[in-house]
């Protein structure tokens, strides 16, 4: 038996920090194997029927090209229904024009906003209202798709078997917050969500997904009673799963990194407002945001903290193993960002401020909690959203 000595506060501190940062490093070395793009589509031989639904508001800048790539699909037939969501700049009418040039493109003007609805929930009801296929993906304006995207998305619906599926698109970085914060999309989801479990265990809670992209069938939105049943929520990409769910269907997630690209943001205070605005249906609920900080503050800041401490003091007073203890637990920080860096094409350099990215990110959580608290308001897309 390995003598461990006296435990000291480092060195409790060191046993600690590698417990927690081994948990989401041994998840994600898991995740990352069944973590899979979708398969081919069926080929120009087979072509599905799909209907592409995108809620739009105040998007001029960005629906074009949004629907000019969905467009683009191959071995697909397809209609992109652009819903105008009492948009103030020329989003309908760049929508119009490009129906005008090709008649797979319509444009639905939304209706006034329900009392107890999120706008896009109430967007997404009408879209679905408006779609003429059995088949649908449902798109955020700022994803671009590349040509077999939609086919291939309709394929891995088909061979998960379950009523809805959502990919996670590369995110493309412009601004600071971005670049910092975006990267740990895919090391939250990785490190701390089972996913081989979350296929075979249908418990709402293991539910997970992304809001920029989902494909469904009709029958199965229906059954899970579709966005009504999240209508007050801003944050779908948990909320809509967890509502299949509930209705007893199943769930799936799948990488879309090389076949749909979205840049979210331009800004960095953007950055801050849209973490932010779901943050507490999320991280950031009451139930899970402080499990979340010691799992994330534990495992991802207090090693480095703890090996720059040790190093300014000479290590003066730590038992002989913590030192190597506190170095493996930033090796095993690292583990996750690294192998998502070289899988999803993300910065380098952002790896390598991982512990700032987390600690930020923590700063974000923390934030929006004590304005719910406190019964602020955020704005976002010209609209006031009620703390959830």
């Amino acid at each position: 038996m390995i003598d461990l000595g006296p435990l000291s506060a480092p060195g409790l501190a060191a046993a600690v920090a590698v417990v927690l940062a081994a948990i989401p490093a041994a998840l994600s070395l898991a995740n990352l194997r069944v973590f899979r793009p979708a398969p081919p589509g069926a080929g120009p031989a087979a072509p599905p029927r799909v209907s592409v639904l995108v809620p739009a508001r105040n998007e001029a800048t960005a629906i074009g090209a949004c629907v000019e790539a969905a467009l683009a699909s191959r071995d697909v037939a397809l209609e992109v229904v652009v819903l105008d969501d009492a948009s103030t700049d020329d989003t309908a009418g760049v929508v119009e024009r490009l129906a005008a040039r090709d008649g797979r493109v319509r444009l639905v003007r939304g209706r006034p906003l329900p009392e107890g609805w999120c706008g896009k929930q109430h967007a997404c009801a009408q879209l679905a209202e408006a779609a003429a296929f059995e088949t649908w993906l449902f798109l955020d304006t700022d994803v671009t798709l590349a040509p077999d995207a939609v086919g291939r998305c309709v394929a891995f619906l088909d061979a998960s078997g379950a009523a809805l599926a959502s990919g996670f698109p590369r995110q493309l970085t412009g601004c600071f917050l971005d670049w910092l914060l975006l990267p740990l999309i895919h090391f939250v989801l990785l490190g701390f969500l089972p996913v081989a479990r979350s296929r075979i265990d249908g418990s709402p809670g293991l539910a997970a997904g992304c809001g920029q992209l989902f494909v469904t069938r009709a029958t199965g939105y229906a059954a899970a009673g579709g966005h009504a049943a999240i209508r007050g929520s801003l944050h779908d990409g948990i909320k809509l799963p967890r509502a299949y769910r509930r209705a007893g269907l199943t769930t799936d997630i799948f990488d879309a990194s090389d076949i749909a690209s979205c840049r979210m943001y331009a800004r960095s205070l953007e950055v801050w407002r849209g973490l932010s605005k779901n943050a507490t249906e999320g991280m950031a609920a009451p139930a899970t945001i402080v499990p979340f900080t010691i799992l994330l503050a534990g495992g991802q800041i207090l090693p480095f903290v703890l090996l720059a401490a040790g190093c300014l003091t000479g290590f003066a007073g730590w038992p002989a193993w913590a030192a190597p203890a506190a170095g493996l637990a930033v090796a095993l920080a690292y583990v996750p960002r690294l192998l998502e860096a070289a899988r999803f094409g993300q910065s380098l350099t952002s790896v390598v401020v991982h512990p700032l990215a987390v600690a930020v990110l923590l700063a974000i959580q923390w934030v929006s909690l004590a304005r719910r608290c406190l019964g602020l308001k955020t704005t976002w897309r010209g609209r006031s959203l009620a703390p959830q």
